[in-house]
């Protein structure tokens, strides 16, 4: 991808729809007269009054409690320094981005244009009535140095500037398990040390923290050496070494760790090969780390190595700490974030790489069984287990210390509370999409003349997740991609009807016609129908010309299902196939079917959507907790309809005993546990979390699917195709981008499900299609 072209997707993700990434939400009922009248005059007052009898109030009649502050003058925004509290706003609406997803902490960003320190400590002073939390974020040194220090002792809320406090945090639990690896007391082994700005300082004095020892540190910043002659070093004095003339390259020598926070390709694999036995390297300058991971792991076999980027291993990654720990911070209200509870995240941290990975983790990243070593020394980003883990233990260690105002008493209920704030849609996707770059399959989008689908398969072209493969008028695609700056160089655009496809289309003809030459096909007709996209595009599928086909966008339904049916065929044993919607709810994902194709299926036919249903959400790496609707409950109701869903789910049971599924049974029933426990304890659904539902017709899972989308505001997949026999996907009329793309990564992930007999890599790789694809994927 171009810069001009990743300059123009990012100013349009900013600014499309409603510009910027956030927005504020009421968490209350405002639609009526009354409902108003409470949420202001004259019913506010009544809080208001409580508040002013005793401020601690504030935290129980307002949001105050998980509300932080990411406060910033812009002076030291990302790599691009000193740009302004103005351009430094999309960072910080960023950082709240990531404080609401990963921990659900409501975030205001401010920016303020102050650069004085003590000017702007009495700004951030003076805004401590709203939050419960203060993160500062790209302030520049020295200067953030004093800002901090000044608001940890002026303020009785948390005040952590991550930039420092972040990286320290990750790196040391990175650092405890590297030792504990390669045999190592951290009291005994020497460090060096590129860079001493704010990060690299809170890095090695939180290793002081944990036993490091001043004497054992040699520091190198652009001045070179910090030996105790320079005059310019203030508190980095008790790192200082005698010898001024000593350099890096002798620094490395016999040293047990390196850690790198300055540039890139600082460090030379010579000075690798001369650290001590079983060395640890923490290069983590981005984008270059200060020696690239290949060299490293080339020039020492019994190397440790950990950088700040995630296409390689042991990525020191700051979301794993300070969402985490600030959600400790809040639900104690403590009144600072002290060294106990950062070292408390330490340990958290470090202890949790040591324990067994869910298998979701493994789906994530495309590994078989990920286990603590020298590729996996600090959790992955997407563990779900980071908030249960990291939280509670620095909830305790500020009740420990006395910083807390609040005590936790039942840590269960704790630990439950946190699992319950966020739902798995946002963590589904991002697991989904790991697995699809993993190893990404041709696709064939049908349609591509349409803008929508051009802008999908670009962005799915560059995410490294698919090869897209461009079905249509070849003028009429690079006139469209022209007009709306969409890059199509290293993208094949094959047009069926036209004269170089005669062949293609001659031999694919031939293979339809056997198929149905004695269902109502003739010859003339196997080969003119070639000529339609969907054909084509299905025959490409089946005959292992690409992985998988996705089409649907401006034709009705039955349109494109015909030639996958025809082409393609059904799953061995599938008589029927169907259709299902991913819905990504707040309460996490949820599978509804058939929503799409069988108008009144027979009680065997649902039971064979159900199982395949079931088979379909555990590629998802998701148990399936199944309720099989109706408007009876368990037997309530003796019509048919509820009878046909009953037996159903008797042929199910016989077919598979271990699923969990239940029913008939009423919606309403499925999503109320208490009700179901007290009225329903002999189902299978008591205590369970159920994520799919199986609709007793068409028109009843239609209608629920449409509302919950439009309604109730959840992102719907789909309609994934069930019981093809290989991958095509059929698109909704007016399916947005965001939906292309995301039925894309279905597509892939079903690729490579049901076609990886040989990896495309090697199907692709001597096609010259595909090396702009290589080189983009090496560049993200």
């Amino acid at each position: 991808m171009s810069k001009e072209t990743r300059k123009s997707q990012a100013l349009e993700y900013h600014a499309k729809g409603r510009p910027g990434k956030i927005e504020v939400v009421p968490t209350k009922e405002a639609k009526t007269q009354r409902d108003l009248s409470l949420a202001y005059s004259p019913g506010v007052a009544e809080p208001c009054k409580e508040i002013a009898l005793n401020t601690e109030n504030v935290y129980q009649y307002t949001a105050k409690g998980n509300l932080v502050a990411v406060i910033s003058n812009g002076t030291a925004v990302l790599g691009l320094g000193d740009i302004g509290p103005e351009a430094s706003k999309p960072v910080m609406e960023g950082k709240g981005v990531l404080f609401k997803i990963f921990a659900d902490i409501d975030v205001f960003d401010i920016e303020v244009n102050e650069k004085d320190p003590v000017k702007f400590v009495e700004i951030v002073k003076a805004l401590e009535p709203t939050f419960g939390g203060i993160n500062l974020e790209d302030i520049k040194a020295p200067e953030c140095f004093y800002i901090e220090d000044q608001l940890k002792k002026q303020l009785n809320i948390p005040v952590m500037h991550d930039d420092q406090h972040g990286t320290a945090i990750i790196s040391a639990a990175a650092l405890l398990n590297a030792l504990e690896l390669q045999k190592k007391k951290i009291d005994k082994v020497r460090f060096v040390v590129n860079g001493a700005g704010a990060a690299a300082m809170a890095c090695v004095r939180l290793y002081v923290e944990l036993g490091a020892k001043h004497e054992n540190f040699t520091l190198f910043d652009k001045d070179g050496v910090l030996h105790k002659g320079r005059t310019d070093l203030g508190d980095k004095m008790p790192f200082a070494v005698k010898q001024a003339d000593a350099t890096l390259e002798k620094a490395m020598k016999d040293a047990d760790v390196f850690l790198g926070l300055s540039v890139g390709n600082v460090l030379t694999a010579e000075m690798v090969q001369s650290m001590a036995r079983n060395p640890i390297v923490f290069a983590m300058a981005n984008p270059d780390p200060e020696i690239a991971y290949e060299t490293a792991v080339a020039a020492r076999k019994d190397i440790i190595m950990a950088t700040g980027r995630s296409d390689y291993p042991n990525q020191v990654n700051n979301v794993l700490g300070f969402p985490f720990i600030f959600r400790g911070a809040l639900d104690v209200r403590a009144r600072q974030i002290n060294e106990e509870m950062k070292l408390a995240a330490v340990r958290a941290l470090a202890d949790l790489a040591k324990t067994p990975v869910p298998d979701i983790v493994n789906l994530a990243y495309n590994e078989k069984n990920i286990v603590f070593g020298p590729t996996y020394i600090i959790p992955k980003p997407l563990d779900p287990r980071l908030l249960s883990t990291v939280a509670p233990a620095v909830a305790k260690a500020a009740m420990d210390s006395g910083v807390a105002t609040v005590q936790i008493k039942d840590w269960n209920a704790y630990s439950v509370e946190l699992n319950k704030r966020l739902g798995l849609d946002n963590q589904l996707m991002r697991v989904i999409g790991n697995l699809a770059r993993k190893d990404p399959k041709r696709v064939v989008f049908a349609e591509a003349d349409n803008l929508k689908i051009l802008k999908a398969a670009q962005i799915a072209f560059e995410e490294g997740i698919a090869y897209p493969i461009l079905l249509g008028d070849e003028k009429k695609i690079r006139e469209i991609a022209l007009r709306n700056q969409i890059e199509l160089d290293g993208l094949p655009i094959i047009d069926p009807r036209s004269d170089d496809q005669e062949e293609k289309r001659k031999a694919y003809g031939q293979i339809f016609f056997q198929k149905r030459q004695r269902k109502g096909i003739n010859k003339y007709e196997a080969f003119k129908i070639m000529r339609d996209r969907n054909y084509y595009g299905c025959m490409m599928v089946e005959t292992g010309d690409a992985d998988a086909m996705i089409s649907g966008l401006t034709r009705n339904y039955d349109e494109t299902i015909r030639p996958a049916i025809q082409v393609i065929g059904t799953e061995d044993g599938v008589k029927k196939i169907a259709g299902m919607y991913l819905l990504l709810t707040k309460k996490g994902p949820l599978f509804l079917a058939d929503t799409t194709v069988n108008f009144n299926p027979t009680a065997e036919e649902l039971a064979e959507i159900t199982l395949m249903v079931a088979k379909e959400v555990r590629n998802f790496n998701l148990t399936p907790r199944i309720a099989m609707l109706s408007y009876s409950n368990f037997g309530s109701s003796a019509s048919p309809e509820a009878k046909l869903v009953a037996e159903a789910r008797r042929i199910v049971k016989e077919r598979n005993p271990s699923l969990i599924v239940d029913g008939e049974m009423q919606a309403s029933i499925a999503f109320d546990k208490k009700i179901l426990k007290e009225n329903y304890p002999f189902s299978e659904l008591v205590d369970q979390d159920v994520n799919t539902l199986i609709f007793p017709n068409l028109a009843a899972g239609n209608v629920a699917y449409n509302l919950l989308k439009e309604v109730g505001g959840a992102d719907a997949i789909g309609p994934i195709l069930l019981g093809i026999k290989k991958p095509v996907h059929v698109l909704q009329l007016g399916s947005s981008v965001r939906s292309i793309y995301n039925m894309a990564l279905v597509a892939v992930i079903d690729a490579q499900i049901k076609c990886n007999k040989i990896p495309t890599a090697e199907i692709v790789g001597k096609s010259k299609w595909w090396k702009k694809f290589r080189k983009v994927s090496r560049d993200m």
